[in-house]
């Protein structure tokens, strides 16, 4: 099962993938959210729900691609999506 968490002191909606045996964690900006997902004045943590399929999509091609940061972790942007 996924895992879902928003933090607010760094506006990311932070999900975990998976890779065989290894968790991978996920995140896309609140500013991703509203930019691309029509996300503007919803709760994040919603519009992330709507749109979880393509944002996993996403997160999953980039990890593929290997953009990951030194800690592992996919980040999803507004410039990622466009």
């Amino acid at each position: 099962m996924i895992s879902v968490k928003y933090f607010f002191d760094r506006k990311v909606v932070c999900f975990t993938g998976q890779d065989g045996n290894k968790k991978v964690i996920c995140e896309i900006s609140r500013e991703a959210l509203n930019d691309c997902f029509n996300g503007d004045g919803q709760d994040p943590m919603k519009t992330f729900t709507e749109n979880q399929l393509a944002i996993e999509h996403e997160a999953r091609r980039k990890y593929i691609d290997g953009q990951v940061d030194a800690e592992g972790t996919v980040s999803i942007k507004s410039e990622d999506l466009r």
